[in-house]
């Protein structure tokens, strides 16, 4: 039997449903070249030796996973693990795709990288990508964003990127892609707009999981290592959703292991206060593919809020549609408050600061682990929180005692 990650996407990236590509006439060409260069030197001895290379010597790859003692006693149940991507170079696993769609566009011949960014980790990790490979590189970020996310601003000026700041619309990362699609098309001959999740027309979702497909081989095999079993339950946050797809395609073949994605229920359950699209969205399109989306009554994507600028996007990746319809991954959610609670418990309890993004998934780990005594839970700590500390000590103060 084919595998699923061999069997999906269909040649016209579709996950079942979802996916595709509906490109204005323009940027079809430049989307045929990039899915034909990257079907080709995918397969290439040179192009995996070259980035196993970049992963060990460069990125500090294979990274470790923690056992959150301190945090399971606590919490009560289940013992709770962690994936440690903020230990990855840059401080979150976007460097493992920035790195691989970098390489891609040294062998198709660019010279210039270009991206959106929400919380800026993409934006930081393509900065690192276009330093190591000597290439120019455009940010665009929203002005809301780029408020709340300074360090990450510093730090890819530091890199040497363009930072376009994006005024219009609700300025965040909705209006960050359609401004960077707007740029990318009249430099498109010598430019790779390196979209920064497993979102945007094929063969994005499909490129972005395979890059990300090295943290849940990892996990498998030091989970497996640590424990002698695999894990009961595997969780991470979603928004676009790429950490939560590297980590779940080690785990796709195990009956046994339940996968979860926590998406932000921001503030409440009311239509912008929130960007839980797989729990509240339907069947639409966004920026050339097919997914759920959260839309407002003319049917146009929706305002959305969450306290992490990397989930805050109407739309989320098709292949999280396609395993949401067909039961093979659990949806559920956790707001502000609780994702603010878990950011104190996790930096109090083990000394590790999560993003923002990251305290999602952790925060959801708290909330089951009661359930489940005598299990254990993975997660993927997507990112740290370096970015987000001058955000929350000025908004939330510097927390409880633990």
């Amino acid at each position: 039997m084919v595998s699923y990650l061999k069997s999906t996407p269909d040649s016209n990236g579709f996950f079942g449903d979802y996916g595709g590509a509906d490109l204005p006439p323009p940027l079809i060409p430049h989307f045929k070249e990039i899915r034909e260069a990257y079907g080709k030197i995918s397969k290439s001895a040179d192009f995996i030796a070259d980035l196993r290379y970049i992963r060990k010597h460069f990125q500090g790859r294979p990274t470790p996973i923690s056992h959150l003692k301190n945090l399971s006693e606590s919490s009560g149940g289940a013992q709770i693990y962690v994936k440690r991507e903020d230990l990855n170079h840059t401080g979150a696993h976007k460097l493992n795709h920035c790195m691989g769609e970098a390489l891609l566009a040294k062998y198709m011949g660019k010279t210039k990288l270009m991206a959106e960014t929400g919380a800026g980790q993409h934006g930081v990790a393509l900065a690192t990508a276009a330093a190591y490979f000597g290439m120019e590189c455009e940010i665009h970020m929203g002005e809301i964003d780029i408020e709340k996310e300074a360090p990450n601003v510093t730090r890819m000026k530091l890199l040497g990127a363009t930072v376009v700041p994006v005024g219009f619309g609700g300025r965040s990362l909705k209006e960050a892609v359609d401004s960077a699609f707007q740029a990318y098309v009249p430099q498109a001959d010598t430019t790779l707009f390196a979209i920064g999740s497993v979102v945007g027309p094929h063969p994005f979702p499909m490129m972005v999981r395979d890059f990300q497909h090295i943290v849940g081989v990892e996990s498998r095999e030091q989970f497996l290592e640590m424990t002698g079993d695999l894990p009961d339950i595997v969780a991470a946050c979603v928004g676009g959703g790429s950490n939560a797809m590297g980590l779940f395609s080690g785990f796709f073949e195990d009956d046994g292991v339940e996968l979860y994605g926590v998406e932000p229920m921001g503030t409440s359950s009311n239509l912008g206060d929130h960007a839980a699209t797989i729990s509240f969205g339907e069947d639409g399109d966004i920026h050339g593919f097919r997914t759920l989306v959260l839309k407002d009554d003319k049917g146009e994507p929706a305002p959305v809020h969450t306290i992490a600028s990397g989930l805050d996007y109407p739309g989320v990746g098709p292949e999280h549609a396609h395993l949401h319809k067909i039961g093979k991954v659990n949806y559920t959610s956790a707001n502000d408050k609780e994702c603010l609670d878990a950011f104190y418990a996790l930096s109090r309890q083990e000394g590790i600061i999560p993003a923002l993004e990251s305290a999602h998934a952790v925060a959801f780990a708290m909330r089951e682990a009661p359930k489940h005594p005598g299990k254990s839970i993975l997660l993927n700590l997507s990112g740290r929180g370096d970015k987000d500390i001058d955000y929350v000590v000025e908004k939330f103060g510097i927390g409880e005692p633990a």
